[in-house]
């Protein structure tokens, strides 16, 4: 009934990051996601790496600043990824697939990022929560168009898509929290049973699936 457009949406890749900048990175993310962005002080990061604090704010400006430029290379681009997944034409079911996809390919790639904005991102300065929400506006956003667009369509029945979108983001947004690369399934075994469980719930079946 749905045909798959041609248009194709590029899985997320981590970017790897080499040089002292792009470690003091990595060990923030670590930190940040075992003990909380609040929980954790630039003495924490400075001492882990074996370096003095002066060696931190010669690149960032203070801890928030550190987790700004986190955001830059992961959660930022979230809502650009989504926006463009649901530009590529189709049917709206097919759309809100490929969408889906996409986020869960990014918080795959930046799993530990994500879950720290998630967690964290009212404990940011009035700016810093300023941006969080923008972000996260932007992926809501997507998420309300395209099942308004699956209701016009008759294939969701109930008029509260902005409810709806927020049930969604949060299967997407617990996926964070037990997902493991090293599990029996492959990631898109993963995404098929979360994207199938998000549009025919625990007892429907899409068809063609017993």
């Amino acid at each position: 009934m749905f045909e798959t457009p041609a248009v194709a949406v590029a899985e997320a890749e981590p970017v790897e990051r080499t040089g002292r900048r792009e470690e003091l990175l990595q060990t923030a993310v670590d930190l940040f996601a075992a003990k909380g962005f609040k929980g954790t002080s630039i003495r924490d990061i400075a001492s882990t790496l074996g370096v003095s604090v002066s060696v931190i704010y010669h690149y960032f400006t203070n801890k928030e600043g550190l987790w700004s430029a986190i955001l830059d290379y992961s959660v930022k681009g979230l809502p650009d990824r989504l926006e463009k997944a649901a530009a590529g034409g189709g049917h709206a079911l097919e759309r809100f697939r490929r969408v889906l996809r996409a986020h869960l390919a990014a918080s795959s790639a930046y799993q530990k990022e994500s879950k720290i904005f998630l967690i964290d991102y009212d404990r940011m300065s009035a700016s810093g929560d300023q941006a969080s929400k923008a972000i996260q506006k932007r992926v809501l956003d997507v998420y309300v168009e395209l099942l308004e667009a699956l209701h016009a369509e008759g294939l969701v029945k109930s008029p509260h898509t902005k409810i709806l979108a927020f049930n969604v983001l949060g299967v997407v947004n617990w996926y964070l929290r037990w997902y493991r690369s090293d599990g029996p399934m492959s990631p898109e075994e993963v995404y098929e049973e979360i994207v199938a469980f998000v549009l025919y719930g625990v007892i429907g079946a899409p068809p063609g699936r017993s």
